[in-house]
C-alpha cells in the first residue's frame, strides 16, 4: 500500500513528505486577500525563486530566509491548508482525499503534472516583471 494511504501527514518521513509535492508551482503564485471576505485569490505572478522549466525552488534550503512570506508547510497546522491550491496533494490529504491520476506518484511521470495542464510553467510570470499583482488575478475553473 502506498505511504500517503497509510500515515498521516505527521508520520511522514522528510522524503515522503518531500515526494508529495508534483512541482506544480501553484503554491508560489502570490495570493492577494480580500480584507472585507477573506477570499483568497491567486495570481499568475510567481516568487523570483522559482525556475518556470522544473516549477522548482531554485533555494528551496534558504527560500524561507531568503523570502519571509514564504511558508515551509510542515511548521503550520494541517487544519490551515485552506489557501492551497485544491489539487495540491499537502491540502487533499489533510481534507482525507486521494491523490489525483496525474500526481506523479500514481503516474510514474513527472511529465504528467505539466500534461494534465496543472503547471504554472505556461502561463507564470515572475515578480520581478510586474507593477501590480491586481493586474494578474487568475480564476480557477471548479
Amino acid at each position: 500500500m502506498s505511504f500517503w494511504r497509510t500515515k498521516s501527514l505527521a508520520e511522514m518521513t522528510t522524503e515522503e513528505w518531500e515526494s508529495l509535492c508534483d512541482n506544480c508551482g501553484q503554491c508560489c503564485l502570490h495570493k492577494l486577500e480580500d480584507e472585507d471576505t477573506g477570499e483568497i485569490a491567486f495570481t499568475r505572478v510567481v516568487c523570483d525563486l522559482i525556475d518556470l522549466k522544473t516549477c522548482r525552488c531554485t533555494d528551496y534550503t534558504e527560500r524561507t530566509r531568503r523570502v519571509p512570506e514564504c511558508l515551509d508547510l510542515k511548521q503550520h497546522d494541517f487544519s490551515e491548508y485552506r489557501w492551497l491550491p485544491a489539487t495540491c496533494a499537502y491540502r487533499l490529504l489533510s481534507d482525507g482525499e486521494d491523490l489525483p491520476t496525474w500526481h506523479p506518484l500514481i503516474s510514474g511521470s513527472k511529465g504528467s503534472v505539466r500534461k494534465a495542464g496543472m503547471s504554472v510553467s505556461a502561463y507564470a510570470i515572475k515578480e520581478a516583471e510586474v507593477d501590480d499583482m491586481e493586474d494578474h488575478i487568475i480564476y480557477w475553473l471548479k
